[in-house]
């Protein structure tokens, strides 16, 4: 039905976003990743958006790129994977990164969500491995698993998820080591 909405960012909350378009504002649910991205547009924030239709409820599922729209549909295609636990799988570590962990037979890296079980991430695995391309490689995985126990670190100290992904995401390519991460993780948080 909504192939995308474009608008402006009034509001940014934990797993939503409210998008103004000619006076009518959209909730959108999303990832972290994207509402980051719909932040830094916030004048002309963009959601290309799956509408989820239930008996009993209608959601508005929105990301800022196409390939994680492809992802999560890929995903809630799975039996015993709904929406809210494919953008639990999405705030992992991304799109890419959650591709190439399902293509690298990862499955131990999906059952960090709540809602996801040992079986339910070996389907997933089963499901998706090889139907989803990404420029993702074995490099990715050592790093989103090294950089899984720095998120988790941090959510440990009482920062919350938005503010662990963005302090990994400052930290620089060439820095190695759990600690040197970790410690240049928490330099970066305001």
């Amino acid at each position: 039905m909504f192939r995308y909405i474009k608008g402006k960012l009034e509001e940014a909350e934990d797993n939503f976003c409210v998008v103004d378009v000619g006076g009518i504002g959209f909730k959108i649910n999303t990832t972290i990743d994207s509402q980051g991205e719909a932040k830094r547009n916030k004048e002309n924030a963009k959601f290309y958006c799956h509408l989820n239709v239930k008996e009993d409820a209608i959601s508005l599922f929105g990301f800022t790129s196409i390939f994680e729209l492809q992802v999560f549909e890929k995903l809630v295609s799975i039996s015993g994977v709904g929406p809210k636990t494919a953008i639990g799988l999405l705030n992992i570590a991304g799109a890419k990164e959650l591709v190439a962990a399902i293509n690298e037979e990862k499955p131990e890296l999906l059952t960090k969500v709540s809602g996801i079980g040992k079986k339910t991430a070996e389907r997933v695995v089963l499901e998706l491995k090889g139907k989803i391309e990404s420029p993702a490689s074995g490099e990715t995985i050592k790093r989103m698993e090294r950089d899984a126990d720095i998120e988790e670190a941090l959510i440990t100290l009482g920062y919350t998820r938005g503010q662990a992904k963005e302090a990994i995401k400052k930290i620089k390519e060439e820095t190695k080591g759990f600690e040197e991460r970790f410690r240049e993780a928490l330099r970066s948080i305001k």
